[in-house]
């Protein structure tokens, strides 16, 4: 008996204390949303019950056991065992202010560096080794970026689809903020930035379908369909986006996070064709809530006809492991399905320039990768 009640001590301290943890990981992870900013987010009909929603209903999570046994136990090679070819940047592109026309540098995962008539933009630049609230622990690179984050200078503007850690990276901002660089996000986004001291005359908050101006360039929050958490308590807290940059000569979607959702046949029809099309393809599944708000590489190449485009870059996949399928599934299954559909796809190694208007030659660079 004197053995059972220690055996249930130990259990109990065990519980308490994972559970004195998790309560010191939520507030240190939760952000407190101000009166002004919530008000505004209120007035969102997207906002329902202090939450951001869906226009098309999500499948219930069916996240069991036999998901924790696939997430721990799985075959799949989640992460290239070989080097990956990374081509630098020469920090000295960057001194100068772009130049005319159209071309784009994929940096891994959903950062692509856009230059676009004269201007400067990032997506989604996360440039930080990990994708976690801590450095020490979480997803890590599987390479590195062509340039450094400390190198990156002369970017005019940045836009952020959502607040996951492998898509707005604290560091990348503050080092981009210093150098007075202007950041798009969706509602709510704003307070990180807030937090982190980044001055609001460079921070600009924005509802679907909203347009602003950066100079020559037109910026709009564009609908998609996914979610956003960065602690524990604040699941779908602050709203998400894809959006839409368009120059005096060319125009590019950028589809952030998102499952496959009708709401892409209404951007194409109120804004497309573009010249580029960068949709992510990787991190889908299992299950239909997964696939749901991670579209798969087929659904991808159906969210580029729907919107209508001239190419289309693939991103979200292969620099940081965060689904139950191999590294290179994904731009396997976007090329077949390209193919069958007639699209024209483009696929760079990481830190290579694709022009718009000029021939790429499409290497197949990860059939090298061990």
């Amino acid at each position: 008996m004197k053995k059972l009640l220690k055996i249930l001590k130990w259990i109990a301290i065990l519980a308490l204390s994972i559970g004195i943890m998790g309560g010191l990981l939520a507030w240190y992870l939760h952000t407190d949303i101000s009166e002004e900013r919530e008000s505004r987010m209120q007035s969102s009909e997207h906002f329902v019950d202090r939450a951001f929603v869906n226009q098309e209903r999500q499948a219930e999570s069916d996240l069991g056991m036999e998901f924790m046994q696939e997430q721990f136990f799985g075959d799949q090679q989640r992460e290239p065992e070989g080097s990956v070819p990374v081509i630098s940047i020469d920090p000295a592109q960057l001194q100068n202010k772009a130049d005319p026309g159209l071309r784009t540098i994929w940096l891994g995962h959903a950062s692509v560096l856009v230059e676009i008539d004269g201007y400067r933009i990032l997506t989604d630049p996360v440039l930080s080794q990990r994708v976690s609230p801590f450095q020490f622990l979480g997803p890590k690179r599987t390479h590195q970026p062509p340039l450094p984050l400390e190198q990156w200078t002369a970017v005019d503007a940045v836009v952020i689809s959502h607040n996951h850690y492998d898509h707005l990276d604290e560091a990348t901002v503050r080092h981009l903020a210093a150098q007075g660089t202007k950041f798009f996000v969706p509602l709510g986004v704003g307070q990180y930035f807030e937090d982190w001291n980044i001055p609001s005359s460079q921070v600009v908050e924005m509802e679907w379908w909203q347009s602003e101006k950066i100079g020559a360039l037109t910026i709009i929050a564009t609908p998609n369909r996914h979610y956003s958490s960065r602690g524990l308590l604040d699941y779908k807290a602050t709203h998400w986006s894809s959006w839409s940059i368009s120059g005096p000569t060319h125009k590019v979607f950028y589809s952030g996070d998102s499952g496959y959702s009708k709401l892409f046949s209404q951007i194409g029809e109120r804004l497309g064709p573009f010249d580029l099309n960068i949709i992510k393809v990787g991190a889908y599944g299992p299950g239909q809530a997964w696939a749901d708000i991670h579209m798969t590489p087929e659904e991808a190449i159906q969210v580029h006809l729907d919107i209508g485009g001239k190419r289309m870059l693939p991103v979200h996949w292969m620099t940081f492991n965060l689904a139950l399928h191999d590294w290179d599934e994904p731009i396997k299954r976007a090329l077949t399905a390209a193919e069958r559909k007639d699209v024209a796809v483009v696929t760079p190694k990481i830190g290579e320039i694709v022009h718009a208007g000029q021939p790429f030659l499409n290497e197949f660079w990860w059939d090298e990768v061990d």
